[in-house]
């Protein structure tokens, strides 16, 4: 590379329009030759050591990673898609993460709004109580039917009671056994 560049050849040099190349001379980021050419070398650490990488545009601007933290945490498995390869995240990358969050919480909300979506804990305590209340009424049960039976048998009311309750306790401690998933 030719130590004296054209203001022209050096925004191809850096990959933008010579009218950026004029406005960081103006700005005094970066400092021609005297003839008004550019050493490439020395300009692009001027630029690189002068330049604020948050002023800049382009597709390439690096964003930290905690800037989208929020994003990653709230899509949890889907964040994998929005991964560099490089182990930073580039603003369009953060853009695009921001706006899956955004689509994803107005599915949410227009499910809610069309009545489509329940409140979990609300759910929780109705499966609860009605879980609830069929144990109770099956431990009501022998109760209200050892009677009847003790007497179609022509058996002992109170051995045939304790042996119903007993039954039934036993069915109800399996069924309580069961392991019940609220993922």
């Amino acid at each position: 590379m030719t130590d004296r560049l054209s203001i022209r050849a050096y925004a191809r040099h850096r990959g933008v329009s010579d009218t950026a190349v004029r406005k960081a001379i103006e700005a005094g980021r970066i400092t021609p030759n005297a003839d008004g050419t550019i050493n490439a070398a020395q300009a692009d650490a001027q630029w690189s050591k002068n330049t604020d990488a948050a002023q800049q545009r382009g597709k390439h601007k690096p964003v930290s990673n905690e800037a989208i933290a929020g994003i990653r945490e709230t899509l949890g498995e889907s964040a994998g898609a929005f991964e560099p390869k490089g182990g930073g995240t580039t603003l369009l990358q953060a853009k695009t993460a921001n706006e899956v969050l955004k689509a994803q919480t107005n599915r949410v909300r227009l499910a809610r709004l069309k009545g489509e979506l329940v409140n979990r804990d609300q759910a929780v305590a109705h499966v609860f109580k009605m879980a609830r209340a069929e144990r109770d009424a099956w431990l009501n049960w022998p109760a209200r039917v050892a009677a009847q039976m003790a007497a179609d048998l022509n058996a002992d009311g109170h051995t045939l009671h304790v042996l119903l309750e007993k039954a039934v306790r036993n069915h109800l401690i399996e069924l309580g056994d069961l392991a019940v998933r609220l993922d």
